[in-house]
């Protein structure tokens, strides 16, 4: 939601699906045509996921229509990695942080991994996939050996905050100045407080994008210290109200060109 890729020409697509534009860019040869598969997934994940269409999955499990145990595997497999970050989170990451069923906050980033995935299987090295900014990266940006990501500074729209670089990453933001205050401490049901955004990196985008949420949601008194526990390859910068900004060591930023 808040970050953009630094592009160079290659066979770009973009579609509106899951109430957000979604860019796939290839820089390997391509037929765009190939593309299709992948936007596909795309909607069949809105489809199932979806809590705004009253036959999802997700919407029918809301209103107890359906049973965890009746519902497809990957809702299944959702569900139960979401109980996992919620544990591994400290209950911050929570699909029920707004008082319903809403695991949005993982399906986008999961989507995106599948949908790398499926890129890799059909051939292609060197790609971006970027859902309302949130982006999974692949290879380098051709002819550049590496990817660049603008973050996008919390309170300046035109600025940058930091550039992340590198050849196979995830990057997720969460903060409240590209939606509002959709992000909610679930244990006060309260916006958090004295924090604009928090960034996670790492090799798993729905991963990054949970921890980035539940980053924020702690607010600025518990964020940047649970941010330095992070392992796995996970790196943080975390922007403060006061403006300070703090990166974990291995947070993988560049100078801005």
């Amino acid at each position: 939601m808040t970050a953009t890729a630094v592009t160079a020409p290659g066979v770009r697509r973009v579609e509106h699906i899951m109430g957000m534009p979604i860019l796939v860019d290839v820089r390997d040869d391509v037929d765009e045509a190939e593309l299709d598969t992948v936007f596909d997934w795309f909607r069949a994940v809105d489809e199932t996921f979806s809590t705004y269409k009253a036959g999802s999955e997700v919407s029918r499990l809301a209103r107890g229509v359906l049973r965890v145990g009746d519902a497809t595997a990957d809702v299944q497999d959702v569900l139960a990695r979401c109980e996992e970050l919620r544990l591994e989170t400290e209950g911050y990451f929570d699909a029920y942080a707004g008082g319903s069923l809403d695991p949005s906050g993982l399906v986008k980033g999961w989507a995106v991994d599948h949908a790398a995935t499926m890129l890799r299987l059909a051939g292609f090295e060197n790609f971006a996939v970027n859902a309302g900014g949130d982006i999974r990266l692949a290879g380098g940006a051709c002819p550049d050996h590496t990817w660049r990501v603008g973050i996008q500074h919390p309170l300046v729209r035109d600025r940058v905050a930091a550039v992340v670089e590198g050849h196979d990453i995830a990057v997720a933001t969460s903060g409240a100045y590209a939606r509002g205050d959709h992000v909610v401490d679930p244990h006060t049901r309260r916006p958090p407080k004295g924090v604009l955004s928090v960034t996670v990196t790492g090799p798993d985008l729905a991963t990054a994008d949970a921890y980035a949420t539940a980053a924020f949601a702690m607010g600025a008194s518990r964020a940047p210290v649970w941010t330095s526990t992070l392992t796995g390859g996970y790196e943080a910068m975390t922007i403060l109200a006061s403006r300070r900004v703090l990166f974990t060591p291995g947070f993988p930023r560049a100078e801005p060109r």
